[in-house]
């Protein structure tokens, strides 16, 4: 589906072509091309805090339930013909009922946190117990919706294959291009302190992570591939391959 709203402005609905060119839906929410078909957008008034992609027709992710506005506002003549999540957590799915509603498009989302994404409070009973995730929770996390298509490891989506990489959360997934390096890993690291928004690369916060161990296991998989482009679910992108790499093999374990 394409957005109409677009026709009124010409800058946006540019296309493949149009580099490294930021777009604006409105002043807060800029929607700029990291590489071939692939575009970021903001989900919160902060930039990069919380982040969305949106590759080839394919939206990843999809902010907190106060994200909607500030999402269809960026997806402006564009086409969108699906949603997928890296994982079902609330800060990915909070709107994730309202966009495939209003697009009317099909829910993709990896095997193991489907039925999250359908039922919430699954998200709820898996999360660490403490103060910060059940906060979280109850400030950004969404309705449930159905899910059309289980990711599972080696599916291709947009050009891009499925990655199975658990411990942030169960059926947590990232997208690999491996023609030009382009990873899409969600919340396996942030390029962001969450609590500071100081950058940098971090492990997710233990206290909403189930398994921080697996967690450390699916980053070592990822530096393995040596990406070349590396987008996070928090902070800006990251073009340093040797930076990644080196991150990753310091960790604990």
């Amino acid at each position: 589906m394409q957005l109409s709203l677009g026709d009124r402005n010409p800058r946006f609905g540019a296309g493949r072509n149009a580099g490294s060119m930021t777009l604006w839906g409105d002043r807060l929410s800029p929607v700029k091309q990291l590489a071939d078909g692939v575009w970021h957008l903001n989900t919160l008034p902060l930039p990069n805090a919380v982040n969305a992609y949106l590759l080839e027709d394919v939206l990843v992710d999809a902010g907190t339930r106060q994200s909607r506005r500030m999402i269809l506002r960026q997806l402006d003549g564009h086409d969108v013909s699906t949603h997928a999540l890296t994982h079902a957590h609330p800060d990915h799915q909070g709107a994730s009922h309202e966009v495939c509603e209003e697009l009317g498009i099909p829910l993709w989302v990896g095997e193991r946190d489907a039925d999250a994404a359908e039922n919430p409070e699954l998200i709820r009973q898996r999360q660490p117990n403490n103060r910060m995730a059940r906060f979280y929770i109850r400030i950004f996390m969404g309705p449930g919706h159905p899910v059309d298509r289980q990711l599972h490891d080696g599916d291709e989506v947009a050009g891009f294959k499925i990655l199975d990489v658990p411990g942030h959360s169960a059926g947590h997934v990232a997208f690999w291009r491996e023609s030009d390096g382009v990873l899409v890993l969600g919340d396996v690291l942030a390029n962001v302190d969450q609590l500071t928004l100081i950058p940098g690369l971090h492990e997710p916060k233990p206290y909403l992570t189930p398994d921080p161990e697996e967690n450390r296991r699916s980053a070592r998989k990822l530096a393995l591939l040596e990406p070349k482009l590396v987008v996070f679910g928090h902070g800006g992108p990251l073009r340093d391959t040797k930076k990644f790499v080196d991150f990753v093999q310091a960790l604990p374990g």
